[in-house]
């Protein structure tokens, strides 16, 4: 990686990692009624919210180490403008967190760091695996969503409506990823990132 890379990516790890980040769209919850919950739905709801964050965070990080061995400019542009709108998705978290009265996780700069050299192999395999780890990134984000708009209480709608944007973003980025060649995953491949994915789940729902 030539020195001005190098220097690029750091910066952008630390903005991702410990930077507050911000929104060009109008947060999804915007004029939501904050609603009663109790201590337990509150620890609860703040627990999925750090679980969306932190995996926000994989994101930039895998799609900045794809971006930066993508071959196909195409991919690339895909993938930094995937990047783009998962700062988006950080700042409707971070902001949620804070008023649900929590933290973002603080294992955030170890999830970077590993993604971001998962996603510099994936990019380095070529475009079609490249755009393939994406789409099944994305698929799988899309999951995880849709079990926390199943778990999350039923009265949070100002969480309720950060997540169901945030899916509608992720099903696109997946939509668009194959549209421009991406493969499927190996089922071994796909196996191993949903158990990778388990781990961050339940490190970041507690810490």
């Amino acid at each position: 990686m030539l020195p001005d890379a190098f220097i690029l990516q750091f910066d952008r790890a630390l903005r991702t990692v410990f930077a507050r980040a911000g929104s060009r769209r109008t947060y999804p919850d915007t004029g939501v009624a904050e609603a009663e919950l109790s201590a337990a739905e509150k620890r609860h709801a703040a627990g999925l919210m750090r679980i969306n964050h932190s995996g926000e965070v994989c994101a930039q990080a895998l799609y900045a180490g794809q971006a930066l061995t993508a071959r196909n400019p195409e991919a690339q542009r895909a993938l930094l403008l995937a990047a783009d709108e998962e700062t988006e998705h950080l700042a409707w978290c971070e902001k949620r967190l804070e008023e649900l009265g929590s933290h973002k996780s603080v294992l955030n700069p170890l999830w970077y760091v590993g993604s971001f050299a998962l996603g510099a192999f994936a990019g380095a395999l070529g475009d079609k695996w490249n755009l393939g780890f994406l789409a099944e990134t994305e698929r799988q984000v899309e999951g995880h969503l849709d079990s926390h708009l199943d778990t999350l209480p039923e009265q949070d709608a100002k969480s309720r409506a950060i997540v169901a944007q945030m899916k509608i973003d992720e099903a696109k980025h997946a939509d668009t990823a194959i549209a421009l060649g991406g493969a499927p995953l190996p089922a071994p491949v796909r196996g191993a990132m949903q158990f990778t994915s388990k781990l961050l789940t339940q490190a970041a729902y507690r810490i």
